[in-house]
């Protein structure tokens, strides 16, 4: 069960003040503002996970984060080689590599010899791996209906649209700042 401070004050606000476990504050929006938001988006982060790993939906809805990712971007993109695929998300080919063999081991990913370079490796999500994307993703639209049941559609657009600039603006600074890859991903 959460604790009631995964969504107040950060743990280093003074316990003896007179706003303890209130929300931080500030009348210019920082640096009370920026401690609030580095908290909540840590809450955030473990709130997704334990949802993840045995949550809500937790049959149809659990599936490793790498995983997923991986499975949507071939689905959005189609067949792609591991050099493709592992800049598109902007991590490193050896990473992509790694994560794609249990995809492969499983069936939820074909793995072909690229037509043009006998070499290279050509990626592709298999009829089944389509199937259990299209699972996980009905399940996790369920998630999100429930979690946001009593939000208006105008809240969950605007919570969609901050949310993905926010992962935007991470995944720009971390090619700029010594991360892999150039195009920030929007498909997860």
């Amino acid at each position: 069960m959460p604790s009631t401070s995964d969504t107040t004050a950060p743990p280093h606000s003074p316990a003896g003040s007179a706003n303890a476990g209130a929300p931080v504050r500030s009348s210019s929006g920082a640096p009370g503002m920026l401690d609030e938001l580095q908290h909540q988006v840590a809450v955030f982060a473990r709130r997704a996970e334990q949802t993840r790993l045995g949550g809500l939906g937790q049959v149809n809805n659990s599936m490793d984060r790498a995983a997923y990712l991986l499975l949507n971007r071939l689905d959005q993109e189609g067949p792609m080689g591991v050099k493709a695929l592992a800049e598109g998300m902007g991590i490193d080919s050896s990473t992509v590599t790694r994560q794609v063999a249990p995809l492969v081991d499983s069936g939820l990913v074909d793995r072909a010899t690229h037509p043009e370079d006998g070499r290279a490796v050509v990626l592709r999500l298999s009829a089944r791996g389509r199937e259990r994307l299209a699972e996980v993703r009905s399940s996790r639209r369920e998630l999100m209906a429930l979690l946001t049941q009593d939000w208006s559609a105008e809240e969950r657009e605007q919570f969609t649209t901050l949310l993905t600039r926010f992962n935007t603006t991470v995944s720009t600074l971390h090619s700029r700042f010594g991360g892999v890859g150039t195009a920030p991903s929007t498909g997860s």
